[in-house]
C-alpha cells in the first residue's frame, strides 16, 4: 500500500510541477478580430438558419433592420454599395452573405451597429444580398436587399410591318418598334409618336426576364390623307421608380416618313362645285408623293356622268 502510495504521489507533483513550469499567456489569434464595421470576417460568420422554433419566430419578430438603400438600383458593370444597420440592442451581430462574386470576401459581419458592403463592379443580374443578425439568445432574423440591374437599349428601330410602298387610306398596317439589348425588360415603356403626338404607350409582359432581351412592340394604324408627310418615331425608356436616375434612359428611333394615298371614288359629293350658268365639276386626285392633279371641265352631261359614277 506504501508503495502504490508513494508512486501517486510523484505522480501529482509531476502533474502540478508541470502545470506551472510555464505561465499561460493569451494568443493573439484568440482575440476579437471584427470589431470594424467594414472588416471580413477570417473565419466566416454563423450560419443562417432558417429553423422555425418559438425562439426563432420570436426573435424574428422584434428584429429591427434597416437596409439602404431600400432597392439599388445600378447600371450593369457600376460600382455599388449599401448599408445595413440593426435598430434592436439585443441583437449583437450584424452580417452580410450572399454577396456577389466580385466582392474579395463571400461574407461580412460585425459586433457593431452596422455593416456596409460595398462591390467596384455589379455583374450579376440575379442576386439579391442578405442582411441578418444574431440575437444574445441564439436566434436570427434577415432582411434582404432588393436590387435591380438595368441596362439600357442599345438599339431602337421602327418600321411598317410588310409594308415597303406607300399606304392607302382608311387602310389598317402594323407599327413596329424593335428595342435591342435592353433589362430588366419588365421595366420597359415604348411610346408610339406621329410627329410631336403620342399615339400609345406599351409595355412587355415577360416580367420574369432579367437578363438583356431583344423585344417587339406593335401597334395598328390607320393613316388618312392629312397624315400624308407625317413622320412616325417610338421610344424606349426604363422606368426604374424612385431609387433609379433622375433621368430614365432612354432611346429612340429614326423617323420614318409616311406617304399616304387616297382613291377619287372616295371625295363626297359636298366636294362638287357647282353653278347655274354655266357648269363646272373639279375632282382632284392625289398622288405619290403628295402632288395635285387637277381636271376641269363644261357641260352639263358630263356633271351627269360623274354623278352617276359615285351613285355605284
Amino acid at each position: 500500500m506504501c508503495a502504490a502510495g508513494w508512486s501517486l504521489t510523484l505522480v501529482l507533483i509531476r502533474l502540478v510541477g508541470s502545470a506551472t513550469s510555464s505561465p499561460i499567456t493569451p494568443s493573439a489569434s484568440h482575440l476579437p478580430s471584427q470589431m470594424s464595421p467594414r472588416s471580413p470576417s477570417p473565419t466566416g460568420p454563423p450560419p443562417l438558419t432558417s429553423s422555425s422554433s418559438s425562439m426563432e419566430r420570436t426573435t424574428t419578430a422584434s428584429c429591427r433592420l434597416r437596409i439602404s438603400p431600400s432597392t439599388l438600383v445600378v447600371r450593369f458593370g457600376d460600382p455599388a454599395t449599401a448599408n445595413c444597420s440593426k435598430l434592436n440592442p439585443g441583437y449583437s451581430m450584424i452580417g452580410w452573405v450572399n454577396l456577389p462574386r466580385e466582392t474579395q470576401e463571400p461574407s461580412f459581419y460585425t459586433m457593431e451597429s452596422f455593416l456596409v458592403w460595398s462591390v467596384d463592379s455589379f455583374t450579376e443580374w440575379t442576386l439579391s444580398p442578405i442582411c441578418y443578425a444574431t440575437s444574445d439568445e441564439g436566434g436570427q432574423c434577415s432582411s434582404s436587399l432588393s436590387v435591380i440591374v438595368y441596362q439600357p437599349p442599345k438599339t431602337v428601330s421602327i418600321q411598317f410591318l410588310n409594308q415597303s410602298g406607300p399606304m392607302y387610306e382608311r387602310r389598317q398596317y402594323v407599327l413596329e418598334c424593335t428595342v435591342e439589348d435592353v433589362a430588366p425588360v419588365e421595366n420597359l415603356v415604348v411610346t408610339f409618336y406621329k410627329g410631336q403626338t403620342a399615339l400609345a404607350e406599351l409595355r412587355s409582359k415577360r416580367s420574369a426576364e432579367k437578363t438583356p432581351v431583344k423585344e417587339s412592340f406593335s401597334l395598328l394604324v390607320a393613316p388618312c390623307r392629312g397624315d400624308n408627310g407625317n413622320q412616325y418615331w417610338c421610344e424606349a425608356k426604363l422606368e426604374l421608380g424612385r431609387s433609379g436616375p433622375q433621368q430614365p434612359p432612354a432611346e429612340r428611333s429614326q423617323n420614318i416618313t409616311a406617304t399616304v394615298l387616297w382613291d377619287p371614288e372616295h371625295l363626297h359629293q359636298s366636294k362638287l362645285h357647282m353653278e347655274e350658268k354655266p357648269l363646272d365639276c373639279e375632282v382632284q386626285n392625289q398622288t405619290l408623293g403628295g402632288n395635285g392633279t387637277t381636271n376641269r371641265c363644261r357641260g352639263c352631261f358630263l356633271l351627269i356622268a360623274l354623278l352617276a359614277h359615285l351613285i355605284k
